[in-house]
């Protein structure tokens, strides 16, 4: 599996990612616009876990005016759950559905004069994938079937090893508001201490994440995390500041931000 670097021959280089457009009709959970000034690359939901036509064309286009990539979020058919319950869907039709996602973001995205730039799974997809082969498989073959496009996930996951075999371009992304087990995956949502909530502890996890490739576990161990984008979660209150604190930070100490795609 050969990731993106994180390298600069002159200073450490951090995408800064968040997932958008997760509202559905009347109801918004992320503040889009303001997000969109902070981050390089937008992960929009594309109507699975959340978002319709209406947000997935009006997040695009702030997007590509403020020159944002854009990135498919791709989920199991989950609007009630949010694409956070665990499912069991058939190989064929989960490469189908991946591919019929993208396939519908791409649309508003060319509408807007760019394009998806890449691909990152959702919540129950993405943490399924990171261990579970077939349905690693399945989603690569979405992304192929659509594309081929970069992916994004977490290093060391069974889809970065698929999608690399595959002649897919695989980015590593980092969680600075997520605990980390001591085998550098995410600790589960249902565990005490899984999100990171205090805005101080982000921020300088993210500058470690970034300068140091490294975070502390759940449980104290110095983990190496070598990462080319850092995941800002924009459905925690106030993540706009927080995000805002976060790219302050890694400016001031010499890391540079700038999409990957």
């Amino acid at each position: 599996m050969n990731p993106v670097s994180s390298v600069s021959s002159v200073s450490p280089v951090i995408d800064l990612n968040a997932d958008l457009g997760e509202g559905f009709g009347r109801w918004r959970l992320t503040e889009d616009e303001q997000l969109l000034s902070v981050v390089t690359s937008a992960n929009v939901a594309c109507g699975f876990h959340a978002g319709d036509a209406v947000t997935m064309r009006r997040v695009c286009a702030l997007a590509a005016e403020r020159g944002v990539r854009i990135g498919a979020q791709v989920s199991y058919r989950d609007l009630a759950g949010f694409g956070r319950r665990a499912m069991d869907v058939p190989a064929d039709e989960l490469a189908a559905e991946v591919a019929y996602q993208i396939g519908a973001l791409e649309v508003f995205a060319r509408a807007a004069g760019a394009g998806v730039a890449y691909v990152k799974p959702h919540g129950a997809l993405y943490n399924r994938i990171v261990h579970d082969e077939e349905q690693a498989a399945a989603v690569v073959d979405g992304v192929l079937l659509a594309g081929p496009l970069p992916v994004l996930g977490l290093p060391g996951s069974r889809f970065l090893e698929v999608a690399a075999k595959a002649g897919l371009p695989v980015v590593a992304e980092a969680f600075a508001d997520r605990a980390y087990t001591d085998e550098g995956t995410l600790v589960p949502r249902t565990r005490e201490g899984a999100v990171v909530t205090d805005p101080s502890a982000v921020v300088e996890r993210s500058l470690g994440l970034a300068r140091d490739r490294a975070v502390r576990s759940l449980d104290g161990r110095r983990i190496t995390v070598r990462a080319r984008s850092l995941c800002l979660h924009g459905d925690t209150p106030g993540a706009v500041e927080l995000a805002r604190r976060v790219r302050a930070r890694l400016l001031e100490s010499g890391v540079d931000v700038a999409a990957f795609a």
